[in-house]
């Protein structure tokens, strides 16, 4: 095997993808132009019933993106003025702009150094007479410790609402996402493990009433129409994004192995190449089916920002996913945290980089990174020697 030097790798390939499933998916598209069901209809509700069953989850809603979902599910509990929900501040945006925009208010718990996930033994301290949930994030493909964070919310009669928008078929101790809170939340952004060619979410429950109230709420609080039982907002899964999904699905399973043969193969070569100084890998519990959403190292020695300059250079993807904690946006500055307030999840920030994956990621291409990640590391040798 030899690894073509200059040929771009890009961080995720999505038409890769699509070219694999192109008859398949253009049929798809085609069937619901046809139909003149745009709207709901046939192909959102066989889309649902597929992925709950994928999910083993009883209810499953589709809806407009993985940030409706998150909306969706605060308001079917009824989290709103008043109330805090607990969550990690190293995450995307939604997981606390849901919360604010619920109108309660984010409570931060700090990360595991290992997986970035929230750390369940912080949460307790936490826990207020306004406390309401924990949501805790799955990161990456690999879920939170539940156990920890089951105790803590029925000992306190705290709602899960499980954010696991990175995680579509993961699980934990053989339970899959989907089913690990009151209501599970999930994106299908183009990149995700199952990704649609657009924006669209779900959330899956095992709840009869609560899975009724969240379809209500996706379209404007109606259960019959033009009758509003609940102040609810458009959220509703395209009926082309659902018909597509559709396509998608049976397939996951192929590629989530796919992710995880090549985080192997990082894993490999990461450590033949003499670079686990530099990179630090995914740490994957032995509780987690972990699926590499992202394969996402730790860059050592405050040289995350040069190595990601160096491997852009050199027409390779990389990405931070985050470069700036929750508490430390500005556009939550009223909470009144400061830097220093989430010294692990800061540090991960300062760290971490996303390398190239996707299911089809070849083993050259794979090769191509870590050798430009091991010529980086010599150059930096050399600066220092000089």
């Amino acid at each position: 095997m030899t690894a073509d030097r200059t040929a771009p790798v890009p961080l995720c390939d999505i038409q890769a993808q699509y070219r694999g499933l192109q008859d398949a998916i253009d049929a798809a598209v085609l069937r619901v132009v046809r139909s003149g069901q745009a709207i709901l209809g046939p192909e959102v509700s066989s889309f649902e019933q597929e992925a709950a069953a994928y999910c083993q989850a009883a209810h499953a809603i589709g809806c407009a993106s993985g940030t409706d979902a998150l909306l969706l599910a605060l308001h079917a509990l009824d989290i709103g003025p008043g109330d805090e929900v607990i969550i990690p501040p190293f995450t995307f945006f939604a997981t606390a702009g849901t919360v604010v925009r619920a109108g309660a208010t984010p409570v931060f718990v700090d990360v595991d150094p290992h997986t970035f996930n929230i750390d369940p033994e912080q949460i307790e301290a936490k826990v207020t007479a306004r406390t309401r949930a924990i949501m805790p994030v799955h990161l990456f493909g690999q879920c939170a410790d539940m156990d920890p964070i089951w105790d803590v919310a029925d000992k306190h009669g705290l709602y899960v609402i499980e954010d696991a928008a990175q995680s579509f078929g993961s699980e934990y101790n053989g339970k899959r996402c989907g089913t690990l809170g009151v209501i599970s939340c999930f994106s299908f952004y183009p990149s995700k493990n199952l990704g649609t060619l657009g924006d669209a979410g779900m959330v899956t429950t095992n709840n009869a009433a609560i899975a009724r109230k969240l379809a209500a709420l996706r379209v404007h609080g109606s259960e019959t129409k033009y009758y509003h039982k609940y102040l609810g907002w458009n959220a509703r899964l395209d009926a082309v994004q659902a018909a597509i999904l559709r396509v998608k699905l049976p397939h996951v399973e192929k590629w989530i192995e796919g992710r995880q043969a090549a985080a192997a193969r990082y894993d490999a070569l990461i450590e033949s190449s003499k670079l686990s100084k530099l990179l630090h890998r995914p740490t994957a519990r032995d509780y987690a089916r972990h699926t590499y959403n992202q394969y996402v190292v730790r860059v050592s020695g405050g040289q995350r920002d040069g190595l990601m300059k160096h491997l852009k250079n050199e027409n390779i993807g990389c990405d931070i996913y985050y470069p700036l904690c929750l508490h430390q946006q500005e556009c939550l500055s009223n909470l009144g945290h400061r830097t220093g307030d989430f010294p692990v999840s800061e540090d991960a920030a300062r760290a971490v980089l996303a390398l190239p994956m996707f299911p089809e990621i070849t083993e050259a291409q794979q090769k191509r990174v870590i050798d430009a990640c091991a010529a980086f590391a010599r150059s930096q040798q050399r600066l220092a020697a000089a």
